[in-house]
């Protein structure tokens, strides 16, 4: 298995390490220390030596923050985490004040009085994150002020993991579809055309993505956690052991790229600030430490790798839609069984529905790996939208209720994400109804046809107009971009209120509104989809673009009122529908073909 199930063993502790924490504040002369989710590397998915946030709190979801003040204490999520966070930290006397992009500051401008300090770890927090603090906290006296170390890992202590030291492999040409030095090429001249001399790459998978390597220091995400210097002219450098390089990944960088310990990155910085070069740094991904250390050398720009990396080439293209047919015939063996089961009366809960899932995916034989934590909720455990089943919050599922199943897989030929909806036994008419406007936002996102610059926020409202007219909505964003064997959450793109990047050619985003009812049940439909290349319409005076959607699973149809779609959205899913039978339908046999033919029958 690729995932656990334990609980937090340690959360009875959280009260005791706070305390702790509070002692070091007054000994470094801080009323205050900021603790973000993210690690060295801004990463939403961290090692286990990362996993700060959750070590102190108790929260285990991949985004948030904690303050800690002498008296006070606040976890701020977004609205995927607002029912688990006050589950999983109840018992720490933490406040929460909502989502801390728009919230921390006030919150600290209320706990705190002008001449206080709030300390931060100058290589857990961006560079655009602490100049927008100082600004809002300035007018309050109120001073930010980096810590020469980690202080919640001087409290932590030898009980702290070791960091990741997992073999860095090569990832093929027949997969990455471009050599690493065409990419390196394109980056460098990327660079002189903006007269710069460098650039300092910070994110992990844009690393991976130029040097064409994998690794396994993150659960999930095929990443390797280092840095790289990327200059105009000759070789970028590759800050890593070398010894963790595998003979074909040794092999694919020698020539290309200089390997040098990690160690050596500080010192490489300090040379680039001495020899007062233009270097660019991206200040919404990197890490304020290397702002503070270049100085001056330091120049505004966005990581030039972003983009690209985003914008599937055609051997990208080609090996995600391998990777869906295959995900699909396991996804599809898997809901036969859970149809068959349920009907037969056998206990399934939401621990075994994972492991009957991951077996699926595995009997592929080409599974590496699952592409996040499974979220398996059972009726109101599907409410809460990120949810992580563990042995203390197993449930049963129960026949009247609603199953909501995300889960993903990492293929050598691409990454998956699928969320599916299902009802066991006879679903609630209000359930059906509410599912049924959750599709139809799902449909209005599949079949959109938009211009050139269109943005994400400008699609967000065709997945929430439905729910909007009956006065509902949901609280996270409608899609977000997808790796090619690579993290299951990658930018720039997006669907979403935050969505400004413009949607290119080439990105696969995924399309998942949903709606929640805390206490009773979560609804999401999620498929991903590749951004097809602009065409004119007849008749039409300017191009456009679509979506083609590269997941295939059936969309459960007892949970579809089909006097509430519209004649064009019953054709979509009719439609839709038969591409799965066609397509999956070689793919298995027997009863599970059986089932396939019965699930995607025409509404």
């Amino acid at each position: 298995m690729f995932q656990t199930f334990s609980a937090p063993s340690d959360s009875q502790d959280v009260p005791d390490r706070i305390k702790r924490l509070r002692g070091v504040l007054a000994s470094e002369g801080l009323q205050a220390l900021l603790l973000p989710r993210g690690d060295e590397h801004q990463g939403e998915y961290v090692a286990p030596c990362s996993e700060r946030l959750r070590w102190l709190t108790g929260f285990t979801g991949s985004a948030g923050m904690a303050a800690i003040t002498r008296r006070h204490a606040a976890v701020l999520v977004d609205g995927r985490y607002t029912v688990q966070v006050r589950a999983e930290c109840s018992g720490g006397g933490f406040e929460f004040p909502g989502i801390a992009r728009t919230q921390l500051a006030p919150w600290l401008r209320e706990k705190l009085k002008s001449g206080d300090v709030v300390g931060f770890d100058p290589w857990l927090h961006t560079v655009s994150e602490i100049a927008y603090l100082r600004d809002a906290l300035a007018p309050a006296g109120i001073a930010l002020k980096p810590t020469r170390r980690n202080l919640v890992d001087w409290v932590w202590g030898k009980d702290r993991p070791a960091p990741p030291n997992a073999p860095i492999q090569a990832h093929p040409m027949k997969y990455a579809g471009e050599a690493a030095d065409s990419k390196i090429a394109a980056v460098q001249k990327a660079l002189k055309a903006a007269g710069q001399d460098a650039v300092i790459l910070t994110s992990p998978d844009s690393v991976c993505w130029l040097f064409n390597i994998r690794g396994h220091d993150v659960a999930h995400n095929p990443v390797v956690l280092a840095f790289a210097i990327v200059p105009a002219s000759g070789k970028p450098e590759l800050f890593v052991a070398k010894e963790r390089l595998t003979r074909e990944a040794q092999s694919q960088l020698d020539g290309v790229v200089k390997v040098a310990p990690a160690a050596a990155l500080k010192t490489r910085i300090q040379a680039l600030r001495q020899a007062k070069r233009r270097v660019r740094l991206d200040h919404d991904r990197a890490a304020f430490w290397f702002s503070r250390a270049l100085g001056k050398s330091a120049v505004r720009g966005a990581d030039p790798c972003i983009g690209p990396k985003a914008i599937k080439n055609a051997t990208e293209i080609k090996g995600a839609m391998i990777a869906h047919v295959r995900d699909g015939a396991a996804v599809v063996r898997f809901l036969a069984w859970l149809d068959g089961a349920i009907a037969a009366g056998k206990p399934v809960d939401e621990i075994s529905a994972v492991q009957a899932l991951e077996a699926q995916r595995a009997g592929s034989q080409a599974l590496k790996e699952i592409s996040f934590d499974t979220i398996s909720g059972s009726g109101p455990n599907g409410a809460i939208v990120h949810y992580r089943v563990t042995e203390a919050t197993n449930r049963r599922l129960r026949a009247g209720e609603l199953f909501l199943l995300d889960s993903g897989a990492q293929y050598l030929e691409g990454t998956t994400d699928i969320t599916r909806t299902i009802s066991i036994g006879a679903p609630p008419d209000e359930a059906r109804s509410r599912f049924t406007l959750v599709l139809k936002g799902h449909i209005a996102i599949a079949t959109a046809c938009f211009p050139k610059g269109t943005r994400g926020i400008d699609l967000d409202a065709f997945a929430r107009r439905a729910l909007w007219q009956h006065g509902l909505d949901y609280d996270h964003g409608t899609g977000h971009g997808v790796g090619s064997y690579l993290s299951v959450h990658e930018g720039p793109q997006s669907i979403s209120r935050a969505g400004m990047a413009v949607i290119e050619p080439g990105m696969i985003i995924s399309n998942e509104p949903g709606y929640y009812k805390e206490g009773a049940y979560g609804i999401r439909i999620e498929n991903l989809v590749l951004t097809r290349e602009p065409e004119r319409p007849a008749g039409g005076d300017r191009e456009v673009m679509a979506f083609e959607t590269l997941t295939l699973v059936p969309i459960d149809r007892r949970l579809i009122v089909k006097e509430m779609l519209s004649p064009e959205e019953t054709s979509w899913i009719n439609t839709y529908h038969a591409q799965v039978a066609r397509t999956i339908g070689p793919e298995v046999d027997g009863d599970v073909r059986a089932w396939l033919e019965a699930a995607t029958r025409p509404l």
